[in-house]
């Protein structure tokens, strides 16, 4: 699976998170510190099909969320905690998981990733709602 990665800033969360991503994924950073264009990069990588899944973060994980969610096609959704990372791809389908990078710890945001990651696809159930967020 091919997964696109951006942060806009570097700490141990954000090593510890490129890190396992590149350990477990076909992996492209993109290194760039405006998180608006980060995200617009990462967002258009998924977007246009290139890769599956993106991650962002940002100090908060807001503004990159916020910014990802601009390109049409995107469904970006700001995480904290595993539950609400599996939960975003299970109810939302979200295909762009982004995490603060200062309120994270690094086994958090490694654990969100696993839970983002684990689900196969979007609850049947949720589908015609997720039809209605995708515009369809």
């Amino acid at each position: 699976m091919k997964v696109i990665f951006g942060a806009d800033d570097t700490n141990e969360c954000v090593t510890t998170v490129a890190a396992y991503l590149e350990a477990n994924f076909e992996t492209r950073i993109v290194d760039l510190t405006s998180w608006p264009e980060l995200s617009e990069a990462v967002a258009r990588g998924v977007a246009d099909g290139e890769y599956r899944f993106g991650v962002l973060m940002c100090w908060t994980g807001t503004g990159t969320a916020i910014s990802a969610n601009k390109v049409p096609g995107v469904r970006a959704a700001l995480a904290w905690e595993p539950w609400i990372a599996r939960n975003a791809r299970l109810w939302n389908d979200a295909n762009v998981l982004t995490m603060s990078l200062k309120r994270t710890a690094p086994d958090v945001a490694v654990d969100c990733l696993k839970a983002f990651f684990a689900v196969d696809g979007p609850d049947p159930e949720e589908v015609p709602q997720i039809d209605k967020i995708r515009g369809r």
